[in-house]
């Protein structure tokens, strides 16, 4: 199955969705962003779909929990289930009950693409971004809380410690190996 811009759609006709996933800092809108032109689709940042008072806990250092994010959760859910043509959305979707969650609202099938680094590569990238209200400080946490996603989930990890092309370019082959 070829992934070219000029199929939005699954083989099967049906609207293609996918969560780019991963801790804070990986680098879900910039893959994202790129892998929605390359896949003809639409993305969202999920930061944009956080309550006000998740990012001002985030802001002030404080870990969400779980009571904070189903709300969030069920924005990505809702957002995704409403595409009906290629759709991308930037989601951290740390926890397998996260993800499902996600899949539940959906009631479709959704791909996640897990973007993996190293705790000292994602460091680097947090401390050099600025205007972001997720501090490097809740970088520990997110890595506790992550449990990548399994091997009976939709789903491919990339290893991010190479340049944005190079790492869209290892997602679109993967989702040509695995169909998804």
């Amino acid at each position: 199955m070829s992934m070219a811009a000029s199929q939005p759609r699954s083989d099967k006709g049906q609207p293609r969705r996918f969560v780019v996933m991963g801790v804070s800092g990986c680098g879900k809108s910039s893959v994202g962003a790129a892998l929605a032109a390359r896949l003809a689709g639409a993305y969202v940042d999920g930061d944009d779909l956080h309550p006000p008072a998740n990012v001002a806990k985030m802001s002030a250092g404080i870990p969400l929990n779980d009571a904070d994010r189903w709300p969030w959760l069920d924005r990505v859910g809702a957002r995704l289930a409403l595409a009906d043509d290629t759709a991308l959305i930037g989601c951290s979707a740390l926890k397998r009950v996260y993800r499902d969650r996600i899949r539940s609202l959906v009631g479709a099938p959704v791909s996640f693409i897990h973007l993996d680094g190293t705790k000292e590569t994602i460091l680097r990238r947090l401390e050099a971004r600025r205007d972001h209200f997720m501090p490097s400080a809740l970088l520990e946490s997110q890595f506790a809380a992550l449990e990548p996603p399994g091997a009976d989930e939709q789903a491919i990890t990339v290893n991010i410690d190479q340049p944005l092309d190079m790492v869209v370019a290892a997602i679109i082959a993967a989702l040509e190996e695995e169909q998804l």
